[in-house]
């Protein structure tokens, strides 16, 4: 059984709502490096729903209470993720910069419904299938195998060294790839320029190399299958198509790398600037799932997420929300919300937070556990094979990146003893 695609719904809708008076553009350097502050700002001026600006002025809501994020994401009746519905489409060119999070593609992140639950279904079951103490071993044979390139030299620069490489790494073993090899490598890197473009970059022909890579891997498993979550996913009783495969494969990918990259990066900057870690990190395993626990509640790497499309006029957060608005879901601002923690003090011993979202649309388990597994490995393997690990440089000179969307830093330097391996 395959998915069939409905009837395109309505691209925009007659007298779009304007932009609300006191609507804040939802940009800017204060989503830099102090977005927390800037949450706390829009909350205390417009509650828990606040009206924002997307690029080139397009109205949308940003959602920062704990509460009204977990209802949207619960009802999908009233906020689904067909972005067909948004009534602001007469004024989006074609060129948009957020044309890539909200143009409708047919893969499992715009489907809704019965044809959603079959394609999660799938994922589900594929990924259900990687042995996570296999995981483990292979995240640490990256791991060595990326430490060694810069061991010796007693310098690196941990984001794109480190960070970034590992999970792409091990999501590529994962489907079913050949071990290394110049196409891999070619895959790796179009994968980090079509997720995140450095000046220069032309993501969008990287995209492109990255579909017809995830094209030839499914003929070759389709001729060819093998125990990876590219066969599985192939040969699910679902019957998806192959194209319905190679976008929930992307989708899949997509959402491995760049969010357990930075929150590898994000954890390994906490490890290294907190003096609550500093006496134990080198022998404590707790104390680096602490961290990393942590990171999820105060610098989750998937801090707005775009979003939803409200089916009907509704209410929420006090707010009327008129059929077709897009509702943009503020993860990091949820998870800090004072209602939450009424004494500003965040419960990182506990794993309630929504940076994996919630609902149907959350992200597939066991996908959180594969991450985990991931970006556990990663930290603690670099802190046992350099265990004098610190930063090059003072921690008011990291910079993070400017996007609204992701929490990473540019760039984490490093300084260790030089190692022979």
């Amino acid at each position: 059984m395959t998915d069939i695609d409905p009837a395109p719904l309505p691209t925009a809708v007659q007298g779009c709502p304007a932009a609300h008076p006191d609507a804040v553009p939802l940009a800017g350097l204060e989503y830099q490096q102090t977005p927390s502050d800037l949450y706390r700002g829009l909350r205390a001026e417009h509650g828990a729903v606040a009206p924002v600006l997307l690029d080139g002025g397009v109205p949308a809501w940003l959602v920062l209470g704990y509460p009204e994020v977990s209802y949207v994401t619960s009802h999908d009746e009233l906020f689904a993720r067909d972005s067909r519905r948004w009534n602001q489409w007469g004024r989006i060119p074609p060129d948009w910069p957020l044309m890539p999070y909200v143009g409708h593609q047919p893969s499992v992140l715009f489907t809704e419904g019965e044809a959603h639950r079959r394609r999660a279904g799938v994922i589900t079951q594929a990924l259900g299938g990687v042995d996570q103490f296999e995981l483990a071993r292979d995240c640490r044979h990256l791991a060595d195998g990326l430490i060694a390139a810069f061991a010796g030299s007693g310098r690196a620069e941990l984001m794109s060294g480190y960070a970034h490489a590992l999970p792409m790494l091990a999501v590529v073993r994962m489907c079913g790839m050949p071990h290394g090899g110049a196409d891999t490598q070619q895959l790796v890197e179009d994968l980090r320029v079509s997720l995140d473009a450095a000046e220069g970059d032309d993501p969008v022909a990287a995209y492109a190399r990255v579909g017809e890579r995830m094209h030839r891997l499914v003929r070759h498993k389709r001729e060819r299958p093998g125990p990876d979550v590219t066969s599985r996913m192939l040969t699910h009783p679902a019957g998806l198509t192959d194209e319905q495969v190679v976008q929930d494969l992307i989708s899949v990918i997509a959402a491995a790398q760049q969010p357990t990259a930075n929150w590898i990066g994000n954890t390994l900057r906490l490890l290294l600037t907190d003096e609550r870690f500093a006496l134990n990190v080198s022998g404590g395993r707790l104390s680096v799932g602490e961290a990393l626990n942590e990171v999820l509640w105060l610098d989750t790497p998937t801090q707005n997420f775009i979003g939803r499309w409200a089916v009907n006029d509704t209410q929420l957060g006090g707010r009327h929300i008129r059929a077709g608005d897009c509702v943009v879901l503020g993860l990091a601002a949820a998870n800090t919300d004072p209602q939450l923690w009424p004494e500003a003090h965040v419960g990182a011993e506990n794993s309630a937070h929504l940076s994996f979202s919630n609902g149907e649309h959350r992200c597939p388990y066991p996908a959180p556990l594969l991450a985990d597994v991931m970006a556990r490995t990663a930290v603690e393997t670099l802190l046992e094979r350099l265990p004098d690990l610190v930063l090059a440089v003072e921690p008011e000179e990291l910079t993070w990146r400017p996007s609204i969307w992701m929490r990473g830093l540019t760039a984490l330097p490093a300084v260790f003893t030089p190692v022979v391996v």
